[in-house]
């Protein structure tokens, strides 16, 4: 369809491409103002919870994993910093060093992926990535070389890049040799350098004027940008320990999505996410990353979300700037993973995802069953803000033609990398106009 939309009524869209997984859009119009929007997640549920019920303490790394194939690292993290919390068990120095690096090779490839796989196409006006490559061969190019070695990374650390297997409970089955690490030092470097292009390349895009005001949370560290770890922290002063997660953030069943609504205590939706991290952790991004930064145009906060493929950007440099300071200093441990003896207990953790702060919780019987585990990804937390940016973004786009809004509508959405597939515990487009 090609009319404008006036009067009473309704807008669709067929399912959203260049996200993972599948979901709809719906929008009402009543007498010219949005009255509703509806995102609406229905992608079967995975019951990936259920099946950790009854498993081994040892099992969650291998199979939480499996939720996602371009952030299966979040995952293992979360779910090993809340298995060792209910152990009483702390990994420290060099065997967390590996993990940030693996980390840093996860943010690598996924930040590589959605800016020039699935978001760069939308600011220079094609359908896809194929469609862009003969026009822009050379930033083609170069994000499949970011890509790979964001792949090589969790190879070398994680035994392979996608769904690693080298990750256990209290460390690694295996470490690599100094050697071996550094055979990583050279494709970082010019990993980097693709970064600082990157940065500069993408703040040259058209910006659509458009601020969002809701509120960001994130993890913060207080002497490095949080990437494994952390206490949250908001955009207004709410801090909470990993532990605490339960007394700030419900969440609540809709039911036109399969994914959960979450609203931060006293708040209601909140945003997490490469803005929300910049937001609150610009202040200790390595010196490179905050040059470009400032010479992209980004100040001490980001609050346009189509932006924000600027500060994924600043973060691909300073992920490549971290694997480099870790790689030139890193020690190997005498063993590959300290020892964790179960115990009865609860315990949380939680790290920043590509596309967020993920969560999870373990209940633990005395001989390392897992009775219980609760998992919060990004997309979910981030749901009802899409929504709410929607309303907004819709309501003063109503005259322009169907087929230009719903094209402007998936780009919105699509800023924020939705991982629809991890969600359930997209875009289609429907506005009804009654």
């Amino acid at each position: 369809m090609t009319h404008k939309l006036t009067g009473d009524q309704l807008l669709t869209t067929d399912p959203l491409a260049r996200v993972e997984g599948e979901g709809a859009m719906t929008v009402r119009v009543r007498g010219g103002s949005v009255t509703d929007v509806e995102l609406r997640i229905f992608e079967p549920p995975r019951f990936f919870e259920a099946f950790l019920r009854g498993r081994a303490y040892t099992e969650p790394p291998d199979i939480t994993a499996r939720i996602c194939g371009i952030c299966p690292v979040a995952y293992q993290m979360s779910s090993c910093l809340a298995i060792e919390q209910v152990c009483g068990v702390r990994v420290d120095g060099p065997l967390r060093d590996l993990r940030r690096l693996l980390y840093c090779g996860e943010w690598i490839e996924s930040h590589a992926l959605h800016i020039y796989l699935l978001h760069a196409p939308d600011f220079l006006g094609f359908d896809g990535v194929v469609d862009m490559a003969p026009h822009a061969p050379e930033a083609v190019e170069r994000g499949l070389r970011l890509k790979r070695v964001g792949n090589e990374v969790m190879t070398l650390v994680g035994g392979r890049s996608i769904h690693p297997v080298n990750v256990k409970v209290g460390g690694f089955y295996r470490v690599p040799t100094r050697a071996e690490l550094r055979t990583l030092r050279e494709p970082l470097l010019h990993a980097r350098e693709d970064a600082l292009e990157t940065v500069r390349w993408v703040s040259g895009f058209d910006f659509p004027d458009f601020e969002q005001h809701q509120e960001y949370l994130a993890l913060r560290s207080p002497d490095s940008y949080a990437i494994e770890g952390g206490s949250f922290v908001s955009s207004s002063g709410i801090a909470f320990e990993s532990a605490d997660f339960d007394l700030h953030v419900r969440e609540e069943h809709v039911a036109r999505s399969n994914a959960l609504h979450a609203r931060l205590h006293g708040v209601g939706s909140y945003v997490v996410g490469p803005m929300a991290r910049y937001t609150i952790n610009h202040d200790v991004l390595s010196p490179l990353a905050l040059e470009a930064a400032a010479a992209a145009g980004l100040g001490a906060t980001c609050r346009n979300p189509f932006r924000s493929i600027i500060v994924r950007a600043v973060e691909l440099v300073y992920a490549c700037d971290e694997a480099l300071r870790i790689v030139a200093g890193w020690e190997p441990p005498s063993q590959p993973a300290v020892e964790v003896t179960p115990r009865a207990g609860v315990g949380t953790g939680a790290t920043e995802a590509p596309r967020g702060v993920i969560w999870h919780r373990y209940r633990l019987a005395g001989d390392g069953t897992i009775r219980d585990a609760r998992i919060v990804p990004p997309t979910s937390q981030n749901q009802a803000s899409i929504e709410e940016d929607m309303r907004s973004f819709v309501q003063d786009r109503l005259d322009l033609p169907t087929d230009e809004l719903t094209r402007q509508c998936e780009q919105a959405i699509r800023n924020y990398d939705p991982c629809i597939s991890c969600a359930t515990h997209f875009l289609h487009l429907h506005v009804e106009r009654a």
